[in-house]
């Protein structure tokens, strides 16, 4: 039986910061309040010229150095994002390219929004555990600024933009105990992004297609959906609560965060929180997580870990993990 592991992890974040004090200055808030409503405290902005493909690299490259391998090494590339540099090709097939890997194994795109990185971490896990693969590079890259009204208060507060990654090996042994993916399009009004290419593309022509939020009923289903993966997970792998020993979930909000602590009985310093420093940056959120606690020393090798987010869609997924 083959399973997949962590070998390495990287991230990257665009050097702009925009505090909450400089959104005082474009919309009618404080720093009072998106604090105390999300707990950011700022968030990184890409630069006009810098791209999703631009932030995914440089997330590879750490990753890359981490694991201890070379980039043609790697034998599929899966990246998570929403906010692609074209329709095609994809960031991921680009990347290759920029990473100068040239053995033609696949490399490709999927869209869950902020549920993006579970969604690609369950999918490179399924190619390992099939024998398709052995190496693994996935990524959650974002320049959600660009998909942003910046008159609208109840959400250009809410983003910023960057990218994280890891690389998976195969092993005897499991690194990633199992993902558990969800979705419901029922509520896909509740969050999104209204226009695209054979909808409304004349608008999105005109940057008027921007992100669209009902944040309370967005804020109850996100609690309510990440307490039933959670409990999903756990019961998959006949765990207790007490055998988790970090939760690593998506930064979108504090609140939405501790509640699933909550639902843990985890206490607050065994959550790596990161949404202060980086807002809620959809797919990069969780890999950007997980490498800050793996660099910082918090996260060491053996420790299981519980990954979970939630996105438009509606789409939500979790996965075990012992790193």
């Amino acid at each position: 039986m083959k399973y997949s592991r962590i070998l390495g992890t990287g991230s990257y974040l665009p050097e702009k910061v925009l505090h909450n004090t400089d959104m005082e200055k474009l919309v009618d808030t404080s720093d009072e309040w998106i604090r105390e409503r999300t707990g950011i405290e700022q968030r990184h902005i890409a630069a006009d010229d810098e791209t999703t493909l631009d932030l995914a690299e440089k997330a590879a490259r750490n990753a890359i150095d981490a694991a201890g391998i070379n980039s043609n090494d790697i034998d599929l590339i899966v990246i998570a994002t929403t906010t692609p540099d074209c329709v095609f090709p994809s960031v991921a097939s680009m990347l290759q390219a920029r990473l100068g890997i040239t053995n033609e194994s696949p490399a490709f795109d999927i869209q869950a929004v902020c549920a993006g990185f579970a969604y690609a971490l369950g999918v490179a896990d399924n190619f390992i555990r099939g024998g398709s693969a052995s190496v693994v590079l996935v990524i959650g890259a974002e320049t959600f600024s660009r998909i942003l009204n910046w008159k609208d208060r109840n959400t250009c507060v809410l983003f910023g933009d960057g990218a994280g990654a890891v690389v998976l090996g195969e092993d005897d042994k499991p690194g990633i105990h199992s993902t558990h993916l969800h979705a419901d399009g029922r509520y896909k009004d509740l969050l999104h992004v209204p226009n695209g290419v054979s909808r409304g593309y004349d608008v999105m022509q005109q940057q008027e297609a921007f992100v669209q939020m009902r944040g309370n009923e967005v804020f109850r289903m996100a609690v309510t959906k990440l307490r039933e993966v959670v409990e999903e997970a756990l019961k998959a792998n006949q765990m207790d609560k007490s055998d988790i020993d970090w939760l690593v979930p998506h930064q979108a909000n504090i609140r939405i965060i501790q509640a699933t602590a909550r639902k843990l009985n985890m206490s607050m310093d065994r959550v790596v929180l990161t949404v202060q420093n980086h807002g809620n940056t959809s797919a990069a959120s969780i890999p950007l997580a997980l490498d800050t606690a793996v660099r910082d020393g918090r996260i060491q090798r053996g420790e299981k870990l519980l990954l979970e987010g939630f996105g438009g869609g509606f789409t939500w997924g979790a996965a075990l993990v012992t790193y």
